[in-house]
Order: C-alpha cells, then sequence, then structure tokens
C-alpha cells in the first residue's frame, strides 16, 4: 500500500471541510459559552482616579499618534482593557513598569509626589490584574493552541511507529515571540491543512507499507577497495587506493571523500561504523574529519551535516546514525581549516596527487552500513491492527493481509482505539463516528479492509482533535495535564504511565508532577544522573528547548565571512552547538545553580574549539569538561561560541541585537520593537566612527533611551567577541579592500541599576550575583514554552513564587524546571 489511496468519498471531504472551517473561525475550543460570557463587558474602562495621574503626569508628552516614542495615552485612557483581546494589556503594562522604574515622567519634568507615585503603582497594578485574572477564568491563559510542525511529527510518529523526517513538509512557522508553542501566534490556513493532509498521508503510506510490505534491511560491508573510486586512473572526487586504504586528502574541493559505495537504496535510517586511521597526523594533534550527507554533485549543492570526529595514527572506529533520502551518500574528508591543504587542478583529484604534497589525509579501512528502524515491523502491525492475524497473500507472498473475523466491528474497535491514542485521552464511541461510517462505506464498496481502515485513520489524524490541545477553562483536568507534560518535556504525546496517572486523577498532584520530570527526562532516582553526552531523553528536551529559547535553530542563518573568519570550518559549528547542548544538559541533570549560565568556570570542549579559543587543549577525544583560567575570557553561555555567532550577522557585530539577546534570553526581559521612523545602526566598517559613538547619539533621542539604557550596556561587554566567536581586542576596518585592525573594543558599560564594569569579566559576575534575576527569565521563558501562553501582568506574583520555591537549591535549574511543572499557571488554561 505504497501508493497513495484515491477512493476517499464525498463523506470524508464534507469531514475535512467542516474540520477546516471550524479551525479557521476559532470555534474549536475557543468560544466560551452563553453562560461564561454573562456579566463580562467588552471593555472595562480606565478608572477616575488612575485617569487622573495619567492626565496629569503624563498625557503632555504621549497625547495622541504623535506622542513621544509612538505611545498615545490618551488613546490608553479611552480604551481602558478589552475584556477579550489582550493588546491592550501592554500599554498598560509599559505605563506600570515606567512609572515604577522612575522613568515615566521624565526627571526633566514635574514630578508627583512620592505617595501619589506608589498609590498609583499599586491601584493600577490591582486593577490591571483582577481585570486579567477575570478574563482568564472566562477565556483561558492561553487561547486555541495547536500542535506545532515538531509536535506534528513526534505524534505520527508515535501513533503509528513510523520514523520518517515529517517536519521540513510543513510550513515554516516562525517565531515572532520566541516560541512556536505560542498559541497567539500560531497561524491557520487553507494552505497549512493541505500540507498536514500531505504529511498524514505519508506517515499513513509508510506506516501500512511497513506493516502490510516488510522488506529486507539494506547492508553492506564495504572494504577499502569499495570504498575507493573504481578506475584509479580517473580523475575524480572519490577516495584513492593507497597501501591498503581508501584515502582522501585534505582540501577545500567540494565534495572531494564523495563514497557512491554508501549510496541509501531506499529511504531511511542508516547506522555507520567507519574505521579509519590519519596520515601525515600534525604534531600534537589529530586530524579532525566531518562527515556530511547528499546528492554529492554540483546541481545538489546542499550537504547535510552529520558528525565531526578526530582521527591520529592508532586505528579508531568512529559509530553514527543518520537519515538519507534515496541516492543520497556520505562524502568523508578532513575539514579542519587550521591544518595544511592540498591544491589540485581541474576540479577533479588524481591518485597520487595528494601525497607529495604532505597534507594530512584520513585512510579508511571499512565501513559497515545498516539499515534501522526505530519501531520493528511488529510495533507497527500492532498499531495499526491490533491483534488481527496477518497471512501471506496468495499472489503476492511478500504482501500480507489482515483477516478480521468481523469486519465492520473490527473496523470500529480499531478506529476508536487508534482514536484515543491519537487523541491523547479517553474517547467516546461517538466522537468517531464520521470515520467509523466512511471506513464502513468504503468496505461496502468493495474496498480492501486495509484501505478501509486507512481511511478511518486518515479522518482521525485530519481532525482539530488530533491537531488541536483538547483545553477548558479553568483548571486543566488530568488528561490534558499529561499532554501539557509530555509535549513539554518530550515534544511527544503523554506514554502509558502518564495516560494512567492521568486516568488515576493524580496529576492533579504537584508532587506527582515534580516525580515525572525525572522520569521524562530519564534521570533515574536511585542511580542519580545519567552520563553527559548519552543519548538520554534530557538530551532531547535540551536541544528542543534551546533550539528556540536560545535561537540555536538558527546558527546557519549567516555564515561568518570566509576572508575575515577562515579559523571557522564546519568542525567548530558542529563543536559550538555540541558545546552549548551538553552544557545545559549538565545543567539539568546536576542542578547546577543558574548563575552557572553567566559565570561557570568551565564547559564542554573538543580539541578543534580549544584550539579554537585559543585555550590549552588536554582534551583527547570527544566532549570533555574544560575548567577555565581567570584570563581565558570564557564561561557561561554569553562566551559560547554557538551564542555569539547566533547574535551577528556573520561580518559585523552589533552591541543592540546581542544587548537585547541577553536581556531577552537570559533575564526575560521584553524589549518592544524600535519606534516607527527611528533607522537601524549600521556598524561603520571603514573604521571612522565606533558603534559606540553611533549609540549614544542614538539614545539622545528620549524615545529610545529606556530600551537602550536596559540592553545595550550587554552589548557592549561583547563586542569582545567577533561574528564568529573569537576574542578580539580590536574592530577590523575595511579600506580600499584590504582589511586591517581598526579602533580598540570599549567594553565597558554602565547597568541600569548604576553598577560599572570594565570587560565581559565583569558583567558576568555581576551578573551572577543576581541569580534570582536569571531565575525570574528561565522561569518565565520555561512557561511560555511549557503552557503556550504569554505572561501576563497577573502572572508576576506566580513567577516570583516559582523562583522562590527553588532558592534552597540555589536556582538549580531542574529544581526550577519542577517548580514550575508544580505550579498553578502549568495547569491552567
Amino acid at each position: 500500500m505504497k501508493t497513495k489511496m484515491n477512493v476517499f468519498s464525498l463523506s470524508f471531504i464534507k469531514f475535512f471541510w467542516c474540520a477546516f472551517v471550524g479551525i479557521l473561525g476559532g470555534i474549536f475550543f475557543t468560544s466560551p459559552t452563553h453562560a461564561e460570557t454573562v456579566g463580562v463587558q467588552s471593555s472595562i474602562i480606565t478608572p477616575a482616579h488612575l485617569q487622573g495621574f495619567l492626565k496629569a503626569s503624563c498625557i503632555d508628552c504621549h497625547d495622541g499618534p504623535d506622542g513621544e516614542a509612538g505611545f498615545d495615552i490618551s488613546r490608553t485612557i479611552v480604551a481602558g482593557i478589552d475584556s477579550k483581546d489582550i493588546q491592550y494589556d501592554q500599554a498598560w503594562v509599559r505605563i506600570i513598569d515606567r512609572v515604577t522604574a522612575g522613568e515615566m515622567p521624565p526627571p526633566e519634568a514635574e514630578q508627583p509626589t512620592l505617595k501619589n507615585q506608589k498609590k498609583f503603582i499599586a491601584q493600577a497594578g490591582q486593577w490591571l490584574e483582577t481585570t486579567q485574572k477575570k478574563r482568564d477564568r472566562t477565556y483561558g491563559r492561553v487561547r486555541a493552541r495547536r500542535l506545532t510542525r515538531l509536535h506534528v511529527e513526534r505524534s505520527l510518529h508515535d501513533v503509528l511507529g513510523v520514523d520518517i523526517p515529517l517536519i521540513e513538509k510543513l510550513p515554516d512557522e516562525g517565531r515572532p515571540r520566541g516560541f512556536t508553542t505560542v498559541a497567539e501566534h500560531q497561524t491557520m490556513s487553507h494552505y497549512y491543512l493541505a500540507r498536514h493532509l500531505t504529511v498524514v498521508d505519508d506517515a499513513l503510506d509508510e506506516a501500512f507499507h511497513r506493516a502490510l510490505s516488510p522488506s529486507p534491511l539494506c547492508h553492506r560491508d564495504l572494504g577499502s577497495k569499495a570504498i575507493a573510486r573504481s578506475n584509479p586512473k580517473r580523475r575524480c572526487r572519490e577516495p584513492e587506493m593507497r597501501k591498503g586504504q581508501a584515502v582522501v586528502w585534505s582540501s577545500t574541493m567540494a565534495y572531494y571523500g564523495r563514497i557512491p559505495a554508501t549510496t541509501a537504496p531506499v529511504d531511511g535510517w542508516y547506522q555507520f561504523h567507519i574505521f579509519c586511521s590519519g596520515i601525515n597526523v600534525p604534531k600534537g594533534a589529530g586530524i579532525w574529519t566531518a562527515v556530511h550527507s547528499g546528492p554529492c554533485v554540483s546541481t545538489a549543492p546542499i550537504l547535510t551535516a552529520v558528525n565531526a570526529f578526530q582521527v591520529g595514527e592508532t586505528p579508531t572506529m568512529v559509530e553514527f546514525e543518520t537519515w538519507l533520502p534515496r541516492g543520497h551518500m556520505l562524502e568523508i574528508r578532513p575539514r579542519d581549516s587550521m591544518i595544511k591543504r592540498a591544491r589540485f587542478e581541474g576540479g577533479q583529484v588524481g591518485a597520487g596527487e595528494g601525497e607529495p604534497q604532505k597534507v594530512p589525509g584520513v585512510g579508511i579501512d571499512r565501513i559497515e552500513m545498516q539499515q534501522v528502524h526505530r519501531y520493528s515491523a511488529t510495533d507497527v502491525q500492532r498499531k495499526l491492527f491490533g491483534s488481527m492475524q496477518l497471512e501471506a497473500d496468495d499472489k503476492t507472498p511478500d504482501q500480507l493481509n489482515p483477516l478480521p473475523q468481523k469486519p465492520r466491528k473490527e473496523l470500529a474497535d480499531l478506529i476508536h482505539t487508534f482514536a484515543c491514542r491519537a487523541f491523547r485521552r479517553s474517547v467516546k464511541k461517538e466522537a468517531v463516528v464520521n470515520a467509523v461510517t466512511l471506513a464502513s462505506n468504503l468496505l461496502s464498496e468493495g474496498h480492501s479492509f486495509s484501505e478501509s481502515l486507512r481511511a478511518g485513520y486518515r479522518t482521525v489524524l485530519c481532525s482539530p482533535e488530533f491537531l488541536y490541545f483538547a483545553e477548558h477553562p479553568g483548571l486543566l483536568h488530568d488528561d490534558e495535564i499529561a499532554s501539557r507534560l509530555s509535549y513539554f518535556l518530550t515534544g511527544g504525546p503523554p506514554d502509558k504511565t502518564l495516560l494512567n496517572l492521568a486516568r488515576k486523577k493524580k496529576l492533579s498532584d504537584a508532587r506527582v508532577r515534580r516525580q515525572q520530570v525525572d522520569r521524562l527526562l530519564g534521570i533515574e532516582p536511585k542511580k542519580g544522573v545519567h552520563e553527559v553526552g548519552r543519548d538520554a531523553p534530557s538530551t532531547q528536551f535540551i536541544k528542543d528547548f534551546s533550539a528556540e529559547w536560545l535561537d540555536l535553530d538558527q546558527v546557519d542563518f549567516t555564515q561568518p565571512d570566509r576572508k575575515l573568519y577562515r579559523q571557522y570550518d564546519p568542525i567548530v559549528r558542529m563543536a559550538m552547538l555540541d558545546e552549548t547542548h551538553q552544557f545545559l544538559e549538565d545543567m539539568v541533570l546536576e542542578d547546577r545553580p543558574v548563575k552557572n549560565l553567566v559565570a561557570a568556570n568551565y564547559s564542554y570542549l573538543n580539541s578543534r574549539l580549544c584550539r579554537y579559543y585559543k585555550i590549552e587543549p588536554g582534551v583527547e577525544q570527544g566532549m570533555q569538561r574544560v575548567n577555565f583560567s581567570e584570563d581565558s575570557h570564557r564561561g557561561g553561555l554569553l562566551t559560547q561560541g554557538a551564542i555569539l555567532k547566533v547574535t551577528a550577522n556573520g561580518s559585523t557585530t552589533s552591541p543592540v541585537v546581542r544587548g537585547a539577546w541577553v536581556a531577552e534570553r537570559l533575564l526575560g526581559l521584553k524589549i518592544p520593537p524600535p519606534p516607527a521612523g527611528v533607522s537601524a545602526i549600521e556598524p561603520d566598517i571603514r573604521g571612522a566612527t565606533t558603534i559606540r559613538e553611533q549609540l549614544a547619539k542614538h539614545r539622545d533621542d528620549e524615545s529610545c533611551a529606556s530600551c537602550h539604557r536596559q540592553m545595550d550596556p550587554f552589548g557592549f561587554a561583547l563586542e569582545s567577541f567577533d561574528p564568529a566567536g573569537q576574542w578580539r581586542s580590536h574592530y577590523l576596518a575595511v579600506k580600499k579592500g584590504k582589511t586591517k585592525l581598526g579602533s580598540k573594543i570599549e567594553s565597558e558599560g554602565q547597568l541600569p541599576n548604576g553598577q560599572h564594569f570594565s570587560d565581559v569579566d565583569e558583567l558576568k559576575q555581576l551578573l551572577a550575583s543576581q541569580p534570582e534575576k536569571i531565575a525570574k527569565g528561565l522561569v518565565s521563558h520555561l512557561l511560555v514554552y511549557g503552557t503556550g501562553g504569554e505572561l501576563s501582568f497577573s502572572d508576576r506574583r506566580i513567577v516570583d513564587q516559582i523562583v522562590a520555591n527553588a532558592k534552597n537549591s540555589e536556582y538549580g535549574f531542574r529544581s526550577l524546571l519542577k517548580s514550575v511543572v508544580a505550579s498553578p499557571l502549568f495547569v491552567e488554561k
């Protein structure tokens, strides 16, 4: 059943369109009933005493659309707060925060008495908090929230037992407020639903094919002759034979080291064991080798990074697993930009041309290639057909057919059981009547049992109840908590343990939820923690969360200029991501205090990254913990290469961009977009004007000053690192096409509270001295990521309590994670 079905009747089309219209209309889990809306005003007018303060102290500067910083307080006074729409809340939050910080009214304006100021802050805060809580009770903190494309992929994998990549087949979601999980910014369209339907069909095709047409898995044991070029006299880009090994020399030539013998016969996951050693190994260092995959031809230039490893003279074995589409192969070659490279003429390499150049190379003795599946054929059959017997087809022995005893009843039972898994909760049989009716009609029309069942499953997977979280205003039910907890920590649907706890109504207990954190992250209470770097559930959580929290999914959005930053290479790029992932995994597993996020005196590096950071190696193989000296300027997220790279554009750095990143990602501050008409700051690559000088003029504009005071100091400190993440003392200046040292880096600054620092090292210590602020920032991001709801003014008290609950652990990362899961906010719609 590899071919998609074209047998869907009009009843399915009608069902699908009803679901489509329902989702777009926002009626799925979002519209309150008439009883819920009774007594709820559409607009809540600003109380007279608050209006009086604003008119006396603020409206002179912020009257009308031309008010300073584009802020129109007169509109806020008139509009008040909308009981249904949260957009008006932000104006009030901004007012309260600015008055609290002493920024409004500005120092040069007439000031209210301290008594009146405090009274306004208290009364405005109480009014806003009360109004928001009332709205949340009616509509919920989180509006209709759907699965992200990562959630869809893992959900389909789980319910069908497939393992094919699906994410890239769904529309890119974007992250306007940091996380794809935020319901307020999730969109739904005809195009999205069409792509979702395609993905569902692909997943169903794969599942039914594996269940009913199981085929032998590819296995190859490739010796050096099979790996090397078939014609030793031909100039090409495959390895050459040398002393019994297939050899690839260090070079910059694209696709050199491609190995056609590893070409995938079918789409699939493949496990590789590479047996190899180094040739002409540099003294005191191994040869860093990169593995990429792709068609490895000029008409398809994009390669996928797979792995990186270091080889020496002693033979070694490297193991990894990767997805290979049909026709894709491996490319294996030295990619260290700091070692000598060979030059070859004509875009091809002839046997014997590399060795005379005395460059390093990698010699491959053998490659074992084994296709693997993450679910066995039996697992897939059980998920699709339950305990139903399957037998070989008389005409096609390789094809299996299900043997139902009572086809219609078993069809209905299987679809109902499947829907319970797909919808992540117990489902009444009436809820799947459309799917059952469609499948039964197809059976009556002469279609096979498998085709009819597939149509029923397709209907279930295109239902809003699969695509959306079933949550209702107020406290979540236990099955809703199970889904929220599972998608938060694993990115996929709840497992049997969570579903059993939900059935027993135990997930409403905060203590039980705390215990589930350790279990879902793969942390065994008796044995302590997993070894860092193991393929544990905690690793996946860190990768999922940090991709969006720290923007690590943007690491390839730009590439450092090769002419300016020659030491950056694919080995460094992979090592940078590994460093941040392993550092954060250690933070979670060992419950390290959050001050380590900014001021840890260690990190996880390999020898290539040590050289890149100009740190004494002391690392033999893989990623290992390295303790930093005081003069290394390294330690904490702020100085990790991956972070420094994603906060730069590849050619230049900006204190504004990096400063805003620190303020938002680490401290949880909300930095609003610049006012309309304010141009961006562009670095002067000629070196005539420093970025600090440009920003000084920029901050003279009062509409910009308040935000720049919060973020620019962080960015100034990080100017000591270039766009590729290396330490620098001077900017680079480009004149007449030539690069030379420009002006000296000035990294000192002053925080909004008046604390002064002279460089990034002092800044890190200042930030670490206030761990509760870092903890609050982390908690805020975990809550948004885990619940899908933006934090409101009324949530601030609970956030403070979550942070306070972890004080005894020095605000340990895992303690904060558990405190988040145990909080009331986590179990509210």
